[in-house]
């Protein structure tokens, strides 16, 4: 059993996939996220959306770190997780613009003032309006704060996005065929859009992070930090504080790895926004590298097809620091993480220079990753220097 799966979370989430497969699978089953006919406008022209994700045990992180360190600023990159993570799957069915926003904010009043929750609510808007510069208009309408200690150790930040969009305006991933190459994004360095450099790690797999990479100091102080019924051998068994120092490679530039564990989660907003407006036709699909890390592909294809990644980024450096301390092998960390590479556009070969160029333009590396297959069945090939991984 892998440790990902002792401390009771799974990278998959089969017994959610399993409690849900007999829901209605919306109109395009495929499609990153679910979309719905148009229950608002009763339009057939347009098709309704609404989508809930958060920071998930990220927000623990930012707990620890400022309780450590008093840094109250840490939060607001909390709040930005919990936007993208709605954000960017709204944005890989196409959606990008004229969208509300909910939170809800589940805190333990024991540990969680209200400084926190002030932070948090204020950097949400500061997102909101930085992402209007570029086009990305996301109406904040509040939402559900609550003091619910009996439920939460500390606090939860999550969030809904709606919105009501055109339907012939829709990526819903069957234009996905064989004969596609994957442009990828990568998840790491420091976009335009950003104020300092970003580890690429995102929001996922971070109750991993945090326990394969924190020393067990963090168990003794903070036990209101992590469940208390798990065994002492998976909880907080690295080897490193949040204040310690590293130098980033090929860099003389400093960080912390607290810096590197909440590196706020990247919208990759600006750069598909104008792919969207842009070059819509040459784009038949998209996939948000989050839950399932370099895996996530396989749940949204629609048919039989190998995917081949061959060409995958170098992992940066977090990922290099997490399977140090963990021990964990590269079939697990590929599936947990996203490794480097965070958004995949699928696009005829032609069209990929268009896709890489649109990122470049905003500060972001994007390459080609791999190519789609004709298979009988499902399946996908991570192509490593010293290793071929099978999924």
């Amino acid at each position: 059993m892998s440790l990902y799966s002792k401390r009771g979370v799974s990278a998959q989430k089969e017994e959610v996939h399993a409690a849900t497969k007999h829901l209605n699978q919306g109109l395009y089953p495929h499609a990153f996220c679910k979309i719905y006919p148009d229950f608002l406008g009763q339009d057939a022209n347009w098709v309704n959306v609404m989508h809930a994700d958060g920071a998930g045990t990220k927000s623990i992180l930012a707990y620890l770190y400022w309780k450590q360190t008093g840094d109250s600023s840490v939060w607001k990159g909390i709040a930005q997780d919990a936007i993208v993570m709605n954000l960017d799957d709204l944005l890989c069915v196409g959606i990008y613009d004229n969208i509300v926003f909910n939170s809800t904010i589940d805190g333990n009043k024991h540990f969680i003032p209200g400084e926190v929750l002030a932070a948090i609510i204020n950097g949400s808007q500061e997102i909101f309006d930085l992402l209007n510069n570029y086009g990305v208009h996301i109406h904040y309408l509040g939402g559900e704060t609550a003091d619910v200690g009996d439920v939460v150790r500390t606090i939860a930040v999550n969030g809904t996005m709606t919105c009501r969009w055109p339907a012939d305006k829709i990526i819903s991933n069957d234009k996905i065929a064989a004969g596609d190459v994957i442009v990828g994004f990568a998840s790491d360095g420091q976009a335009n859009y950003e104020t300092e450099y970003n580890s690429g790690l995102g929001s996922n797999g971070l109750t991993s992070a945090r326990h394969d990479v924190l020393s067990k100091w963090y168990a003794n102080e903070f036990k209101e930090s992590y469940d208390n019924n798990l065994p002492n051998d998976v909880v907080y068994i690295g080897k490193h504080l949040l204040t310690d120092e590293i130098t980033l490679p090929n860099s003389t530039q400093k960080t912390t790895i607290g810096k590197l564990l909440l590196s706020p989660t990247r919208t990759y907003a600006p750069v598909l926004t104008y792919l969207l407006q842009h070059h819509f036709e040459e784009i038949h699909g998209l996939i948000h590298c989050s839950g399932g890390g370099q895996t996530k592909c396989m749940k949204y294809l629609p048919g039989n097809f190998t995917i081949v990644k061959d060409n995958l980024f170098t992992p940066p450096v977090i990922f290099d620091i997490i399977q140090q301390n963990s021990g964990s092998n590269n079939k697990e960390m590929y599936e947990v993480f996203n490794m480097g590479c965070r958004m995949e556009v699928y696009c005829k070969p032609e069209a990929a220079a268009i896709m890489i160029a649109a990122a470049e333009q905003h500060g972001i590396a994007a390459q080609i990753i791999g190519r789609v297959e004709a298979s009988d069945t499902k399946q996908l090939i991570i192509q490593l220097p010293n290793e071929e991984l099978r999924y």
